[in-house]
């Protein structure tokens, strides 16, 4: 059941960031999202035939046919986009942060309410977007921002106080992005923030890559390959 017989092609966005991809190459093997990738491709037995092709994060779960066989993106499951497209077992739980200019008080919030009067950035058809409405419920309407590199720019450019998305990228942004600022907490997204791959509706290879996703978690794989790649994560103080 694959796009093209005997390869199995992947999607994902372009940039690829760290820490789920390294040196925006997602051929290497490197980081965590590209090193799942290949060994749920080992567990198929297509580890030497991976193509990976560019998809923008909105549409791989739009509705209709897919370029790809499986698209991995840090793409939180949820019912809405379970119906156009399937969606794989999780393979990574994460908790959402706030990243902020270590200039702007939301960078010393110690509460969820701290943060009610900051002007917060946010990337379309997040997860982060809906943590940000039912959870931290600002006075002002957040930015939306079309993707990542536009969000990212906007606190840069101080044109927000803070931004708010999955903790990993938190991490990674504030070490080599945006030295400038500090994660100020983590808390929980409502329902969880569970990862899955997504896969085009109804598609023969979705059990498939669950019986890999499986065997990976059974084995302690997956859990190495988190480890190696997300480890870093602790540090963060809760915010409730």
């Amino acid at each position: 059941p694959l796009i093209t017989t005997g390869t199995l092609t992947v999607g994902t966005d372009k940039p690829a960031y760290p820490p789920y991809f390294e040196d925006d190459d997602p051929t290497n093997g490197k980081g965590f999202e590209s090193a799942v990738a290949y060994a749920i491709a080992e567990q198929l037995g297509l580890a030497e035939n991976v193509k990976w092709t560019v998809v923008p994060f909105n549409s791989s779960y739009a509705p209709g046919p897919k370029k790809f066989d499986f698209d991995i993106n840090q793409i939180s499951i949820n019912p809405k986009r379970a119906e156009r497209v399937d969606f794989s077992r999780p393979y990574y739980t994460a908790p959402q942060a706030v990243l902020a200019l270590k200039s702007s008080p939301a960078a010393s919030a110690g509460s969820l309410a701290d943060l009610a009067d900051a002007k917060l950035g946010v990337q379309v058809g997040t997860t982060s977007l809906d943590a940000v409405a039912e959870v931290i419920k600002p006075s002002e309407q957040p930015q939306v921002f079309n993707d990542s590199n536009d969000t990212v720019r906007a606190l840069k450019a101080k044109r927000v106080d803070a931004i708010v998305t999955d903790l990993p990228t938190a991490f990674y942004l504030s070490a080599a992005e945006v030295p400038e600022a500090k994660i100020a907490g983590r808390f929980d997204a409502p329902g969880g923030d569970d990862w899955g791959l997504v896969l085009a509706k109804d598609s023969k290879l979705t059990a498939c890559v669950d019986k890999a996703l499986e065997e990976l978690e059974g084995s302690g794989e997956l859990q190495q390959i988190t480890d190696k790649w997300m480890g870093g994560q602790a540090g963060a103080p809760e915010l409730q």
